[in-house]
């Protein structure tokens, strides 16, 4: 296996046209994620047509040149202007943000970068030689144990996302509450739609994102009038620089990064809820084990590295089972699972012993992705975080501008634009009362996930509830979820203290 592999290495390196073609499809990657409203899986879609006339080798390069930088950009946004490109840029979002707040924006995205190229690695290093172990772990899980893990990721998010676990969780119910928007999963029966038929395929999620983040903050600048502020002349002269983490300080969040980038892989794998969760537990992790706990939310460079380390890491994980057992992990996988079937490949256990050289090729684009991804974010990042000191009176109105296209641009539907508008007045309420809104974001994700395995769980068995602890792995979520809850609820009474 390791001498395949070195060989597509050494192939790869020796082919600029490859290395173009990867370094070009990054390049368009970053672009995609961090336009609000275009996601990693928009930007596969629309490149699977540029590799129909290409060897299989150049069109995978291509797609996961595009995959790994539109999960890099996701971030750009959230830690710029507080809108995240996915939801699980959120997780980024909650201290890359607030680095931006205290001026520090070209730290933030210098960290940024680093994390995600360290997390990026850590996957590919993983998946490279465990791919068909984590996969075969992935199969325990049933709809059981995809209940309990939604659960638990939402009870771990909401347990760390404020100073207060209540709150939290009263957020993240809120979320699982507005999921229920639409047509029952299993008898699809009509559910608080009103007679709308734009509700009856449930709450989009991308307007929900940008008004719960994006519209809110331009609400509360509104209402602050933050609007008069002027811009920081003297950062926008030194805007040309990017600060990148020390060496010190690079070691020093070295555990964290390989101790995100090792979970995030694992939660990717798993084919559904695990890629939503990917920046969050590792975040949440990092919280929990940090010497400086009370610094997370606030501009801490750990919560910003675990975070987007567990994010990226995330996403490769979930090409696992996309690989080895033919089940894309994530949306965007399986975009791509229709781009690799386009050239022929078929994943799944046959595709390494039939198409052992594609399967290198791939281990080989991901591996070096990860430095590429690196410059590449650093040349982006000097000329993006400019944004975060663009006068207030000019950078609202585009923000607002950027939104409704944003949130129109999904269906063409000006219901979309209410939708986002009507979030974004919730998402002022919320904090305004220091509710945090990332659990009600995680809970709209995760709702339908929760809800439809909780309800197949229950039809297999008969309505025997003992089957959500009848296994080791069922036991071991629930004891995490027990755990989380604890360590959160004990936190908040040190806040609160």
């Amino acid at each position: 296996m390791f001498t395949e592999l070195f060989a597509s290495l050494a192939e790869l390196l020796s082919s600029p046209l490859r290395l173009g073609i990867i370094s070009g499809g990054i390049g368009l990657g970053i672009v995609v994620g961090a336009i609000p409203g275009l996601t990693a899986t928009m930007g596969i879609a629309l490149a699977l047509p540029l590799t129909f006339g290409m060897p299989p080798e150049l069109g995978v390069s291509l797609l996961i040149g595009i995959f790994v930088g539109a999960i890099h950009g996701g971030g750009v946004p959230g830690i710029l202007v507080r809108t995240p490109g996915t939801p699980a840029s959120s997780a980024s979002m909650l201290d890359g943000y607030s680095l931006t707040e205290q001026g520090r924006a070209s730290f933030a995205l210098g960290v940024h970068a680093t994390a995600s190229a360290s997390g990026t690695i850590c996957a590919a290093i993983i998946m490279t030689f465990a791919s068909q172990l984590l996969a075969r772990g992935a199969l325990q899980f049933g709809p059981a144990q995809f209940f309990l893990l939604g659960l638990v990721g939402l009870t771990v998010v909401a347990s760390f996302a404020g100073q207060s676990a209540v709150r939290g969780m009263i957020a993240a119910l809120l979320g699982l509450l507005l999921s229920t928007v639409g047509l029952d999963p299993i008898t699809a029966a009509s559910r608080f739609t009103f007679g709308s038929f734009e509700l009856a395929s449930g709450l989009n999620i991308i307007p929900v994102l940008i008004g719960l983040f994006a519209l809110s903050q331009v609400f509360e600048d509104l209402l602050t009038k933050r609007t008069d502020e002027s811009a920081n002349d003297e950062s926008r002269m030194s805007g040309f620089k990017v600060e990148l983490p020390s060496f010190k300080l690079f070691r020093r969040l070295m555990p964290t990064l390989l101790k995100s980038g090792i979970i995030g892989t694992g939660i990717g794998a798993i084919p559904g809820p695990g890629a939503v969760l990917g920046g969050f537990i590792p975040y949440a992790e990092a919280r929990r084990t940090s010497k400086e706990p009370e610094k997370f939310g606030k501009g801490s460079e750990e919560g910003l590295a675990a975070a987007e380390a567990g994010n990226n890491a995330a996403a490769i994980g979930a090409l696992v089972p996309t690989l080895a057992l033919g089940l894309p992990g994530e949306a965007a996988t399986a975009v791509m699972l229709g781009g690799f079937m386009i050239h022929g490949l078929h994943p799944g256990p046959m595709l390494f012993q039939q198409s052992p050289e594609i399967v290198n090729s791939l281990y080989a684009a991901v591996l070096l992705a990860a430095p590429i991804l690196f410059v590449l974010a650093v040349i982006f990042a000097r000329y993006a975080f400019l944004i975060a000191y663009v006068r207030p009176a000019y950078l609202v109105p585009t923000i607002v501008l950027f939104s409704v296209i944003g949130s129109y641009a999904i269906r063409n539907s000006i219901f979309d634009v209410a939708v986002a508008v009507m979030f974004g007045v919730i998402g002022l309420i919320a904090q305004r009362n220091r509710y945090p809104i990332v659990p009600i974001l995680l809970g709209l994700v995760l709702g339908p996930i929760i809800e439809s395995n909780f309800r197949r769980a229950l039809l297999i068995s008969r309505g025997d509830p003992m089957i959500f602890v009848d296994s080791p792995v069922s036991i071991a979520l629930i004891a995490i979820g027990v755990i989380s809850l604890w360590m959160g609820l004990r936190l908040s009474r040190k806040n609160v203290d």
